[in-house]
């Protein structure tokens, strides 16, 4: 296989190979080996410092009460399976890395993470699928100035003049295998939104990575910056990464009820359940920056509560329905947005649906309406309860919730918990302004 491996880069006249993996901040990182040295790296990847995944996002230091310590290097190995050639970047291929130690997956490592929980899915028998849906805004400069005056889905505004950057955004991405269905602007200035094919679960989490990187690198040729930062301007809606997800059992969808059309099946509404339960723990995963919380709002179909409805924007998780084609087919978590690790967000939504799988637990009644127009005492007898309304608070749901703490498993719950409570001091009052001037070249 190395010599393929060798042959195949050597065809396509690759100087570097990326090394890349995100960190617990869900930065995307990378380490580069040249073409020359290739060897010496092909099977034991190349060492890293291993507070690398003890760093908050706004400094290159290492947080206090990780349980990290430098001392001793981790290793990046290679996933070959992964090697794609990076079209916008002539020279260069990346490959997908995971975190070892002494030899084994090293309990810190997201990708590790999510390898665990997909084999928990499996040892029930279940394959998840998904694929993250991406918002980003178009900016002009570091400013964030927009490029456009876009309204939703305008053509002349947006489509047109943005028809060239979308183009070579989509064509990069299918020549990194990541198949694109939908492109639309969204509803604000130089807001756009580009939909992939689903996937299996790892694929997904690794779809997301070079979702991220190729649209900035892309954005970055035509002189513009791409931004996924959750909440870029307090007048305009937010960017989210919908999570897309599907539970199959022996190569068929499971979601639908095969007796019932137009309903969902015991397991799917037992997955689903999981999900609410576990939800505003989960909001430390999915939903992981101060600015995060700026979007999650009433009112902006951004899920702001914790319940369910067919084709209900403003639920958390909704259920895409179509009469004309057999449905439902797969569920919608609304909050999740792109400043998430996709690893441990994918990991973390899959823990909480199969521990509601485990446990039996029953889906509420759904909701057709945006809960922020019931009274308080209807939402109180229907158990739709407000998700966080702060980083703050998602961090100590997280922190109470043994399930999700126990899936992430203690060295990496400790390393996540001691990253986000950093983050939340240092930034939980800063200003919008002042959040995105920090974040704009992370997200």
């Amino acid at each position: 296989m190395h010599k393929t491996i060798k042959t195949f880069l050597e065809q396509a006249d690759i100087k570097f190979i990326r090394f890349v993996w995100c960190s617990n901040n869900n930065v995307i990182r990378a380490k580069a080996v040249h073409k020359n040295r290739l060897d010496a790296y092909l099977t034991d990847g190349v060492n890293i410092c291993p507070t690398q995944q003890a760093i908050p996002v706004f400094e290159d230091q290492e947080v206090v009460g990780s349980g990290i310590a430098r001392c001793q290097d981790v290793r990046l190995l290679p996933d070959w399976d992964t090697l794609r050639l990076l079209p916008y970047a002539s020279g260069h291929a990346s490959v997908m890395a995971e975190l070892f130690k002494e030899g084994k997956p090293w309990l810190c490592c997201p990708r590790h993470f999510l390898k665990r929980m997909i084999a928990a899915a499996t040892d029930q028998g279940l394959e998840i699928m998904g694929a993250f849906e991406n918002e980003f805004f178009l900016l002009k400069s570091s400013e964030a100035q927009s490029t456009d005056q876009n309204i939703f889905s305008n053509l002349t505004y947006s489509m047109d003049l943005q028809h060239k950057l979308i183009n070579d955004i989509t064509d990069a991405l299918i020549a990194q295998g990541v198949q694109v269905e939908l492109y639309y602007p969204e509803s604000g200035p130089g807001h756009q939104e580009i939909s992939v094919l689903y996937t299996n679960a790892l694929s997904a989490a690794e779809q997301q990575i070079i979702f991220r990187q190729t649209v900035k690198a892309i954005a970055y040729q035509h002189k513009q910056i791409a931004s996924f930062i959750p909440k870029l301007f307090s007048e305009f809606d937010g960017s989210g990464a919908h999570l897309h997800l599907s539970i199959w059992q022996n190569g068929k969808n499971i979601v639908p009820d095969c007796e019932t059309a137009g309903q969902l099946s015991e397991r799917a509404k037992c997955f689903m359940a999981g999900l609410l339960h576990h939800l505003p723990a989960l909001m430390a995963l999915i939903a992981p920056t101060t600015n995060s919380y700026r979007r999650i709002q009433a009112h902006l179909s951004s899920g702001a509560f914790v319940c369910w409805g067919f084709n209900n924007r403003d639920a958390a998780l909704r259920v895409p329905t179509n009469p004309s084609l057999p449905s439902p087919t797969h569920f919608e978590l609304r909050t999740v947005d792109a400043s998430s690790n996709p690893y441990l967000a994918l990991g973390g939504v899959i823990a909480a649906g199969i521990d509601g799988i485990h446990r039996n637990l029953q889906l509420g009644e759904p909701i057709a309406l945006d809960p922020e127009k019931l009274d308080e005492s209807e939402r109180q007898k229907r158990g739709i309860d407000r998700l966080p309304t702060h980083l703050g608070e998602a961090i100590q749901a997280l922190e109470q919730d043994e399930i999700l703490l126990k899936a992430l498993g203690k060295d990496l719950a400790q390393a996540y918990l001691a990253i986000k409570k950093t983050e939340w001091e240092m930034m939980k009052d800063y200003s919008l302004e002042k959040e995105v001037k920090l974040l704009l070249a992370q997200y």
